[in-house]
């Protein structure tokens, strides 16, 4: 078929298509706006997909256990608002349901009648396999239908509904829709966990998430877990991105350990106080940067500039050849620099750097 043909081909399979399909085009006046309705005000929105993000040990899936048992019991959220009560579905293909997310749920209070598992599904021999949602969702809608009072549904990680690569945007997004259509056909808040890329510390949280953008971008709220560099901070949750209320703000929480049977400890989550702030700003004031030096490499800089400059002044120009043969990055010179305040300063046409006190 030349060139001409085929364009004439298409036209007919356009003109074929338009016959037996049509578009429907709805006028605004027939439809009436509506409030977003909160599982928990600017945080969870029901009937919507959020993301709950952050690196390894983190406790992301603690925090989501501990949301779980708020809301079968009518708790309070780490604001102090009050829960409508209601139930949860989980799927988890990271923590065991027995040994792990129970007790942990337990230990905040949850009411394990109100919590439900997605076990696997049956084909239509009625053999049962291990749950798909890369291709069982459509199904499970009809069965978290029949859940009562559906309030919250989390997926650990959201990573695996999707098929294909969870690089590309246009098959991340098809493999996330189906994630959409479930949340807001149940009414539920749908949260999904996820992890963050390594080597990202000091990054905008939403460029952190692992993979591609759509999985930041079709969520409607972001939120990410941080780990405090120091043993003496509490870890922070903050709210990194929202299209449908604010954004910034967070809470910092601890863990401790919660006895709920004879023999069997599990932790549960301690909210502390709120925090105000960008949630980038928030989670840098915690988390140590992977370009941050090290105190001892720090404390080599400082004390190597203290004695290049005790003396007189030294040429910009002539300190990076002198930190390489020192065995200094001048990353971490630079740091030692503003740590000292030291200036540079015009002396006869060049550039120099001067110690604060020789500068005055």
């Amino acid at each position: 078929m030349n060139h001409i043909d085929l364009d004439a081909a298409l036209r007919l399979a356009r003109k074929t298509v338009s016959c037996r399909a049509t578009v429907e085009i709805v006028r605004a006046d027939t439809i009436s706006p509506k409030n977003i309705k909160w599982l928990w005000q600017d945080w969870l929105a029901l009937g919507k997909f959020a993301v709950l993000a952050g690196p390894q040990g983190t406790l992301k899936s603690s925090v989501a256990f501990c949301w779980s048992a708020t809301v079968t019991i009518g708790g309070l959220f780490p604001d102090g608002s009050q829960s409508p009560i209601g139930s949860v579905l989980i799927w988890s293909a990271e923590d065991g349901i027995d040994d792990t997310i129970i007790p942990r749920f337990m230990a905040n209070g949850g009411d394990r009648t109100r919590l439900y598992f997605i076990n696997g599904a049956k084909d239509e021999k009625g053999s049962t396999r291990p749950f798909d949602p890369a291709i069982d969702f459509p199904m499970l809608e009809n069965a978290a239908a029949s859940i009562p009072d559906l309030r919250l549904i989390i997926v650990d990680p959201v990573v695996s509904a999707v098929a294909g690569d969870s690089h590309k945007n246009t098959e991340v997004r098809r493999g996330l829709q189906p994630l959409v259509d479930l949340a807001a056909s149940t009414g539920a808040a749908l949260l999904g966990i996820t992890h963050v890329s390594k080597g990202t510390n000091g990054r905008d949280p939403v460029e952190r998430v692992t993979g591609s953008l759509a999985f930041t971008a079709l969520p409607r709220l972001v939120m990410m877990t941080a780990k405090p560099d120091k043993q003496d901070q509490s870890r922070r949750l903050v709210r990194a991105k929202s299209n449908i209320g604010p954004d910034g703000g967070g809470f910092e929480f601890d863990t401790q350990k919660v006895l709920v049977t004879d023999d069997i400890y599990a932790q549960a989550i301690v909210w502390r106080r709120q925090l105000s702030g960008t949630a980038r700003d928030l989670i840098n004031e915690v988390e140590k940067r992977d370009d941050e030096p090290t105190a001892p490499a720090r404390d080599d800089a400082t004390k190597w500039l203290l004695e290049l400059l005790a003396d007189e002044p030294c040429k910009s120009a002539d300190v990076p050849r002198l930190a390489t043969a020192a065995g200094l990055s001048m990353r971490t010179v630079n740091r030692a620099k503003s740590k000292l305040g030291i200036i540079s300063k015009n002396i006869a046409s060049s550039r120099y750097w001067v110690l604060p006190k020789v500068a005055k």
